[in-house]
Order: C-alpha cells, then structure tokens, then sequence
C-alpha cells in the first residue's frame, strides 16, 4: 500500500505535488518520489525518507514542468532500498514515467513473457517495472509516430490482461499526456480531480480525496474497476469504460489505512469507522461488559472507539497520548521496529485509567505482540481491567495484493482461538468485529459494488493464487533476518510493491 499522484495542466505542478504526497504521508513512510515532464525531457528525485526529509528546495527548483507523477513508498516486500522507490522512468519503447499502488501477484509469469517475447529484463526486484514494460512493449507495436488513444487503450487492456494483482498506476507518456488505470477489481483506490486556472483546467489523480481538500481541486470521479482515463496534451479527457466485473475494492482502507477525512466511492472513512464502532458495541453489550470508559489506540481507532462508546452508553476520552513524531506503527517492517514505536508512539493518561475498566479499540489485531504491549501500558497506569476490541474481525490469511499483512504462520487469528489471543495479550477479554456485519455495511448501498475480505476469509477475489501465494511467501521470508541456527537456502529475488 503506497500513495500515487499525478498532476498535468498549463502551469509548473511541483508545488502541489510536494502538497499532494504530504497529504498521502501515512500511506507511505519508507520513500518519496516526484518525476516531472517539461516537454523535451524527465526530471527525477527520489530518496528514502520522508516526503519533507527527501524534497529540498535545491531540489524543488529541478523538477520542471506542467506534468508529473508522484509517490510515497510502504515496503511490503523485499528490501528497503532506495533504487526500488519510485516513480521509475524508460526510454523503451520512447519517453514513460510511471507510479503505482497494488502488488503483482503473477510476476515470475509477467517476468518470463517479457523476456521471452521482448527479450526485456527489469532491472530491479520493483513490480513496477513489470507494468511499466509490459505497457510499452504493447506500445512498441503501435505507429508511434502516430499514436492515438485507441492505441493507448488498446496497450492498457493488453496489460491488464497479463498483470494480475492489484494496482493502481499513473503514467506520464513523453509527448502525449498522463494516463492513469487500475486493476480489473478495482481493489486500490485512485481518483480524479481538477482546478480551473486563467492558463486552463489542472487535472489531478491522487490515492485519496484528502490531496484536493489541501489543493482546491473538485473531485471528479472515482476510476473505476479497470477504467482507463488518458489526459493528452491538449488537456482533453479521455475515458476507456471500466471492466463488468464485480468491484473488489480492499476493505482494509475504510478499517485502518484510508484517512479519515478522505471519501472514497461516495463513503466518507470516517461515517464508516464510527458505523463500524456501532457495530461492536452489540457484541461488548452481548458478552456482558460493562466498562468505565471506551479509549482508542490513536489515530486510528477513534472513530470506531466513540461509535462504541455512544452503542454502549459509557464514556469516551482520549486516555493514550500520541507521540506525532512517529511513523505508524504498522507500516514499519520488522516486528521489533513495530513493538519499539508502540513503545514510544503511546502514554497512557494514568489519571483517566486508574482504577477502572477500561475497553480499549484498535482498528485490528495482526501479530498480537503489538496488542499486547498496549495491554500491559494500561495496566502499568493504573487499569484493573482491559477489555481489547478489535475493530476488523479476525485476519487468518495474508494480503497479497499490497498490505504487509505477514504470512499465514505470522496472523495470530490463523492459529489461536480467541480465548488463546486473550490469554496472549495478556487481556481480559477479546472482542472481534462480526465478519458478516462487516460484509454487510460495505456492500450495502445502490451501486457501490463489492470489497475483498481476503485476509478476513482466504477468498481471493483473483481466484486460485495457491502457487502465488508461494512464490510471495518466500520473497517474502528471504528479505527477513536469518536465525543463525538455521540453515537457509537462498530464494530468487522477486518483484516488490512499494
């Protein structure tokens, strides 16, 4: 999960590019990246860090241009390093910038075609490039002298047939325009904004509404499941209608990921976080507790903690201070750089928790060691008794199409009951968000279509992905730290989404 933007119109972008991956920060913490078109060449930085941290004004100054693409890096597979941040470029079959979100689940098929047919080898472990030249080498048999947007489209429905995951990708075309698309279910979110100016109309995708909110863009459109959108030069849009296939939109942004703030296909995150809350305080009532206040594990947790308390008729505070200087904690790689921020991220307010029952919302429980150390911060202030309520039911498989979700030995809720989590957590007891509840909130509403609840069922809306899921579990654990115990054979290096 990473955040994208793309920005083309009659003026320099660079500026609200910088704004735009701000606003995009929490979808990505590792790396940042901007590259911008000024009509006879690419202009590129990136670095690892954080969007301030990589874009100084020595930079800034560089990235010339009325069109550029964007990106704000969330590792879930493969190394941390800075040649796999994004946007990546190639002069094959001639000028192409590219970003995107998602994860390639076929990439050692996607790899081999392209050597195989085009004799191309990526030059990186990034899945991204398996897009971007699969894209041009359906480009390359055009008249690119005279490319038009059929063959654009044409080029984007070839590649959608191939590449299977989930992604969302905007593109800059040298000469032509930016084009944006997504997988045929729509699982990443990507929508389409503008902002009229003297000079002409500024058009803008973004990851998540939030970027116009900052920008004074008016939202336009969500892209649709396999939807195709080409901007060209002369600022004209054009649309390829989307795929009749079900929308598998991840349900994962409306529980933890999405901002709050942020709508996404008419849904504002927040309305859906506190709905969700509502939802859970049937099951605390049902279980017969009866705690002295409901607290959230911010940021996150907020909505669903104050929809829980109203349900359940007791009071809410905000008895966990948030160091705001901190990454979240969830988008960090490793299990001891996740327990290291919890460490550091909360503080319990001793004088709210004290002495009481205390019900405290998270937006998941993943690993469980996380959970824990929030349990025992509450009960070193002062708590008698720590009720952990789960925003998300249990998570029994991974994700493979973008959220670093672990392997399927990793998800505590694969492989304990919930009264063995409790005893785990070191809580007193356990609540889950209802699986069918869930299900039926987010695909309630006249045409809103579907979501993918694979990690909550093992249902990938993709279909069978059993030899996938291999290939990307062991990507997966060859970039781990080796127990020098053991003895590990070495695995080829697959692509990796950012």
């Amino acid at each position: 999960m990473c955040g994208i933007v793309g920005f083309h119109g009659p003026e320099p972008v660079v500026a609200d590019m910088i704004i735009g991956l701000t606003a995009l920060q929490h979808r990505g913490q590792d790396a940042a990246g901007i590259a911008t078109f000024d009509g006879d060449a690419f202009h590129l930085h990136k670095g690892q860090g954080l969007v301030n941290d990589v874009f100084k004004p020595k930079h800034v100054r560089k990235l010339g241009g009325n069109t550029g693409i964007g990106h704000v890096r969330y590792t879930t597979q493969g190394a941390n390093d800075s040649d796999l941040a994004q946007p990546f470029t190639t002069s094959y079959p001639f000028g192409l910038a590219m970003v995107h979100n998602g994860n390639v689940i076929n990439f050692r098929d996607v790899a081999q075609r392209l050597h195989d047919h085009y004799h191309v080898l990526p030059k990186t472990t990034n899945d991204l490039e398996l897009i971007m030249y699969t894209f041009a080498s359906e480009l390359r048999v055009k008249d690119l002298d005279h490319l038009s947007v059929v063959d654009v489209f044409d080029a984007v429905e070839t590649t959608q047939e191939l590449v299977k995951g989930a992604y969302a990708t905007i593109t800059i075309i040298a000469g032509h325009g930016l084009l944006a698309f997504t997988d045929p279910l729509g699982i990443r979110p990507l929508v389409l904004g503008r902002r009229d100016t003297p000079e002409g109309p500024v058009y803008a995708f973004a990851s998540e509404s939030t970027c116009f909110d900052y920008l004074g863009f008016e939202f336009l459109k969500n892209v649709g499941p396999g939807q195709a959108i080409f901007i060209d030069k002369n600022y004209e849009v054009h649309y390829k209608n989307p795929y009749q296939k079900p929308r598998n939109f991840c349900a994962f942004e409306y529980i933890y990921f999405a901002r709050e703030d942020s709508v996404i296909h008419g849904r504002l995150v927040a309305r859906e976080r506190v709905r969700l809350g509502k939802l859970l305080g049937r099951k605390v009532l049902a279980a017969g507790l009866r705690p002295d206040m409901v607290i959230d594990v911010p940021s996150s947790g907020y909505f669903a903690a104050s929809g829980l308390a109203e349900a359940i008729g007791v009071p809410y505070r905000r008895a966990m201070v948030k160091n705001n200087h901190l990454g979240r904690s969830f988008i960090v790689p490793t299990q001891a750089g996740r327990e290291d921020v919890v460490k550091k991220k909360l503080n319990p307010i001793r004088e709210f928790v004290e002495g009481k029952k205390i019900a405290v919302v998270d937006d998941s429980i993943v690993r469980g060691t996380t959970s824990r150390r929030i349990v025992r911060l509450l009960r070193e202030a002062g708590a008698t008794e720590v009720y952990f309520i789960s925003s998300a039911p249990p998570i029994v498989s991974p994700c493979i199409y973008g959220i670093d979700m672990a392997m399927s030995t990793e998800l505590i809720a694969a492989n304990y009951s919930e009264d063995e989590i409790c005893r785990y957590i070191e809580a007193d007891r356990v609540i889950y968000q209802d699986f069918d509840d869930l299900r039926e909130l987010l695909n309630e509403g006249k045409g809103h279509g579907g979501a993918c609840f694979a990690c909550f069922t093992g249902q990938y809306p993709t279909g069978d992905i059993t030899r996938y899921l291999r290939h990307i579990q062991e990507e997966r654990q060859s970039h781990r730290p080796v127990n020098k115990s053991l003895s590990v054979s070495a695995k080829a290096p697959a692509p990796t989404e950012h």
